[in-house]
């Protein structure tokens, strides 16, 4: 045992430096969704200050995992939160399309403050960021964060455009190299995946395109990054693709109906 002790003590050691503390970065992409929309904070700070204060968050995580001098940390932590404006832009134009799309929606701030998939969405147009900014770790943390806290799993390397709508959410995959337009709707269970996992494809596009004013329906997996989703195309639920379809496109899979002539033997309202 004082071998495998000693294996480990020297595995922290080597990598306690270059993996950001899991607690504290889950902690910044709270702060910055509280900042960016403040009436959810109970006890906001006035705005300047709590800029200041996330600025210093982000670098105390970066200064370890970054192998730069300190003007090239900065020069990251400023690059970021120079995009915040245009990622608060872009989140409102999400919620509107939120609150225009689902009838249930009674205005935007209860979009912002109850909708798991504007969350997820919040946080990966966040983490989008700062892997546009070659951050590592973070981007992915984030994501994955929000990953466990909605069923969600958007990569922070996904390209989205504005007034993106996930509807309740759950099981919802997108990966790493998916390129989705803007005004696209999806609902609970899609996968954009690929068609098979291979390390050399790593760094090939591997995940379909899906292009403007696509409504993507439940449990539909489209696959492959050659597939394209032609715009203002409708995909229904339980839809399998992995070949692209043309513009004003309607995907359905097709339910069998059998009509019986007499009651089930066994009875099919059993409780398991």
């Amino acid at each position: 045992m004082d071998t495998f002790f000693l294996e480990l003590d020297s595995y922290r050691k080597q990598y306690a430096y270059r993996v950001p503390p899991q607690a504290e970065t889950q902690a910044l992409a709270d702060e910055l969704f509280y900042f960016l929309f403040p009436f959810l904070n109970p006890h906001p700070r006035p705005a300047r200050i709590q800029f200041e204060l996330m600025k210093n968050d982000l670098e105390s995580l970066l200064h370890p995992v970054l192998e730069t001098n300190a003007a090239g940390v900065q020069t990251i932590v400023d690059s970021f939160f120079a995009q915040l404006p245009t990622v608060r832009t872009l989140l409102l134009e999400d919620a509107d399309a939120f609150f225009k799309f689902d009838p249930a929606a009674t205005c935007t701030e209860e979009v912002i403050a109850t909708y798991p998939g504007f969350h997820a969405i919040a946080v990966y147009r966040l983490a989008h960021a700062l892997y546009q900014l070659d951050v590592p770790f973070l981007p992915r943390m984030m994501s994955e964060y929000l990953h466990g806290k909605t069923g969600i799993d958007i990569h922070p390397a996904a390209s989205i455009g504005h007034s993106f709508f996930i509807d309740h959410g759950t099981g919802v995959v997108i990966g790493a190299t998916a390129v989705i337009g803007k005004n696209v709707k999806i609902y609970q269970g899609v996968t954009l995946g690929a068609l098979q996992v291979d390390k050399s494809l790593a760094a090939t596009k591997r995940h379909p395109t899906i292009e403007d004013n696509t409504v993507i329906y439940a449990n539909s997996t489209i696959l492959g990054g050659k597939t394209v989703i032609g715009h203002d195309s409708v995909i229904g639920g339980n839809t399998w693709l992995t070949e692209s379809v043309p513009p004003y496109s309607v995907v359905l899979h097709q339910a069998q109906v059998k009509v019986r002539t007499k009651p089930f033997e066994e009875p099919v309202n059993f409780v398991i």
